[in-house]
């Protein structure tokens, strides 16, 4: 733990962020570390709770990676960064990505929550490996010895970047397939450079490359390449695609100009940011457009932090749940997540928010939209009669979550088999799929999910597929 009485002397003081209007200026990250010696405060709050719930604990996952977060909080209480760092990386691949922008369920589940004032976990965490790669402390780890097995890993987001990493430590050969030009997946093309710069994902494949990883972008399995050529070319396959497939709005006027899915408004940016080639799509600009982002999610969060950042006149955000309240009943609530209003750093920026709305129709002229027709719903999410009203939007993103996996292609002609929400069937001990050479992991089998969710599943998913191929595996869980 950190200093006996830490919890009761110490107030919780956590990152802070760069003023508005200084940071919509770019995409660059805004918020500001603390002091070394603040950090070291902060990590001595951390009690010795009886039962660590910030941890997964008997079904109680406030760390989907089971990050041992007493142990580096007082090891950074005691000034050991280096020791801290290698603690932390035992059971988390890439805390800079989590460290950034996760939600942080530990700090939801910390006992200190109770009185609204949990530990600085993810704080702490990311400043531990920021530490770690200043001091030249994270160097590659090649295998000592080579398994003679080849395996293919296809899908670089943080699933097939965890599994990967883990595989290609274990001696096998890995060969990792993203049909984009840059690995990374949606942490790369999904979220924007205000919130993770893209940098942090090239300093990992290079420290991977190191390990024996081979990247093999712009390639699309399924297209590009058959997938019957991996099952024949390597001795054990991984599906780590992600869900990509978006919830549509099947409304009159639904087929108007500038009306567009958020995956295909985001990654366009990013690609700008990063100076890639955007030739081959349209391009989807927000400067000088009143912007409708329809969903609430951190999604939606992320069109109207780039919309701002393209100078849109206004950008108004629309959820039909209702709003929620303004804190939690912790004593029925923790040590879960619970449910309560929560404000992101992009709409803090300038964004609007109506809540218990449904979309009725978007409305146009010569082909383009121009307005969106809208009405109040009750709980029941049932129109409210003479709550209707109207909104201007020149640029409408659909920001309403992902349904499932794409299975056209690759998915189609492997056969594997889907649950009822069409993601691939395979339970979380062995990751197999119905095919014997397939397994799978990430948000292609659990659905729409967390970076850490997919962290954790690739770590494991490597785990099993160590275990298949070689009969028995040092890899951890």
């Amino acid at each position: 733990m950190g200093k006996v009485t830490g919890f009761l002397e110490i107030d919780r003081q956590d990152r802070k962020y760069r003023p508005a209007s200084d940071r919509i200026r770019n995409y660059k990250e805004f918020i500001i570390p603390l002091p070394e010696q603040t950090l070291r405060d902060q990590a001595a709050r951390c009690m010795d709770c009886g039962v660590p719930f910030c941890h997964d604990v008997k079904g109680q996952k406030g760390c989907p990676v089971n990050n041992q977060i007493p142990d580096w909080n007082d090891l950074v209480y005691r000034n050991e960064w280096e020791t801290a760092s290698r603690n932390l990386h035992s059971t988390n691949n890439f805390p800079e990505f989590t460290g950034r922008i996760c939600p942080a369920p530990c700090e939801a589940s910390c006992t200190l929550n109770l009185i609204d004032s949990p530990v600085t976990i993810k704080t702490i965490e990311c400043a531990i490996v920021d530490k770690a790669w200043e001091n030249g402390w994270l160097k590659p780890e090649p295998a000592e010895r080579k398994s003679g097995k080849t395996v293919a890993v296809v899908g670089s987001g943080p699933a097939g970047m965890a599994a990967s990493q883990q595989l290609a430590r274990a001696g096998h050969d890995v060969h990792l397939y993203e049909k984009n030009q840059k690995p990374g997946g949606l942490l790369r093309y999904g979220i924007p450079d205000f919130k993770m710069e893209k940098h942090l994902i090239d300093r990992r494949a290079e420290q991977m490359e190191a390990e024996g990883v081979t990247f093999k972008t712009g390639i699309h399995i399924g297209k590009d390449k058959p997938v019957d050529e991996l099952l024949n070319d390597y001795d054990a396959v991984v599906l780590s695609g992600g869900a990509e497939k978006p919830r549509d709005l099947p409304i009159e006027g639904r087929d108007l100009q500038g009306i567009h899915f958020a995956m295909n408004f985001l990654p366009q940016q990013n690609r700008r940011v990063g100076n890639e080639n955007n030739a081959n799509a349209d391009p989807i600009l927000a400067g000088g457009k009143h912007v409708v982002v329809i969903g609430g999610g951190d999604t939606g969060s992320d069109c109207i932090g780039t919309s701002i950042r393209q100078g849109a006149i206004s950008v108004t955000q629309l959820e039909i749940m209702p709003t929620p309240p303004a804190s939690e009943n912790k004593l029925l609530t923790w040590p879960n997540w619970p449910l309560k209003m929560r404000t992101s750093s992009s709409q803090e920026e300038g964004a609007g928010r109506e809540f218990s709305v449904m979309t009725q129709r978007f409305e146009g002229r010569d082909g383009k939209v121009e307005r969106i027709h809208c009405i109040q719903v009750d709980e029941k999410f049932q129109p409210i009669e003479g709550s209707e009203f109207v909104l201007k939007a020149d640029l409408v993103l659909l920001a309403m979550g992902f349904v499932s996996p794409v299975t056209e292609g690759m998915l189609e002609d492997l056969g594997v088999e889907r649950d009822a929400r069409d993601n691939v069937l395979a339970d979380t001990n062995a990751y197999k799929t119905s095919h014997e050479k397939v397994w799978v992991a990430g948000d292609m089998r659990r659905g729409q999910s967390l970076v850490v969710w997919a962290i954790r599943e690739g770590r494991q998913c490597a785990r099993a597929v160590d275990e298949a191929l070689m009969g028995s595996t040092y890899l951890p869980r």
